[in-house]
């Protein structure tokens, strides 16, 4: 693979962290008004009337028993993943959400190493210590300026537990990316938790007015369109490199907090940035001898 080549998956996954990110924006708006479970279940249905057709288009067949239980596996993983950080959206800002949340590619790296049987590169562990400071430097300063109620103390708890879920299912993408195509992946990710998060809305359904409707499309979109974009990139290239790009995401956080909601981007939240975008750099560095991974 040329040098020009071995970037496009690192190109792929951040513009994929980018489109999620906003997504989180248009979430955030969503589950304050109905609620993390409503608003989640609704993403789900339509990023999977979205994604269903174009797998579909793409000849799109049922998959291998030992690939539909992966498919399974990581749509598990993900619904509660996503319920969890919507609900903690609605308890904190979305920069400081997204900050927090910054542990699951330190533990993913070393999951990656465990369960997948990569060897970490010094570079990849640096990275993601030099990254996970930045978070540090973010959630000390918003720590030391603000008051937290039980309402942040809840949020902080559900962010906790959805980073956890978060750094598993960055192994299971990579698994999964190698045995089926993007179209397909988004397809499941999105389809089982319609089936899962749907044993609860005859409880809990609140149905959306025009506008939250429209939040909900974009969202579901960009949630087709970030899915599609990690199964390709992660098809491409190892989970060590592409995991601390996940930093970036807090670039973009920061941005559509300001715009949607006049979240305030302090000193602090500028400095852990500029750490951050470092420890993305040093990610996506290879050696010049090294060869890179052949494009599936």
């Amino acid at each position: 693979m040329t040098r020009h080549h071995a970037f496009l998956p690192i190109l792929a996954a951040m513009l994929a962290v980018a489109s999620l990110s906003l997504m989180d924006a248009f979430m955030k708006s969503a589950a304050l008004a109905l609620g993390a479970l409503t608003a989640a279940w609704l993403r789900s249905a339509l990023g999977t009337a979205i994604a269903l057709p174009l797998w579909l288009g793409r000849g799109g067949r049922r998959p291998r028993p030992e690939v539909l239980r992966l498919h399974i596996r990581r749509g598990v993983i993900s619904t509660f993943m996503a319920l969890t950080f919507f609900y903690a959206l609605t308890k904190l800002p979305i920069a400081e959400a997204i900050a927090i949340s910054f542990i699951a590619p330190l533990i993913a790296l070393y999951l990656a190493r465990l369960l997948l049987g990569e060897v970490i590169r010094k570079s990849a562990i640096i990275a993601s210590i030099i990254g996970f400071a930045g978070t540090l430097v973010i959630v000390g300063g918003k720590i030391g300026r603000n008051d937290f109620d039980s309402d942040a103390a809840l949020g902080i708890a559900s962010i906790l537990v959805s980073a956890l879920l978060y750094a598993y299912n960055f192994i299971l993408i990579r698994r999964q990316s190698q045995m089926a195509g993007p179209a397909e992946i988004a397809v499941f990710h999105s389809g089982v938790s319609v089936v899962l998060l749907g044993l609860a809305m005859p409880f809990a359904f609140n149905m959306p007015d025009a506008a939250i409707w429209f939040d909900l499309a974009m969202a579901a979109l960009l949630t087709v369109a970030g899915a599609m974009g990690m199964a390709w990139a992660y098809a491409r290239e190892e989970a060590q490199t592409l995991v601390p790009l996940e930093y970036s995401g807090f670039l973009w956080a920061s941005l559509f907090g300001w715009l949607f909601f006049q979240e305030e981007v302090t000193a602090t939240t500028l400095l852990g940035t500029a750490i951050i975008v470092g420890a993305c750099l040093i990610a996506a560095r290879r050696k010049p001898k090294q060869p890179a991974q052949a494009a599936l």
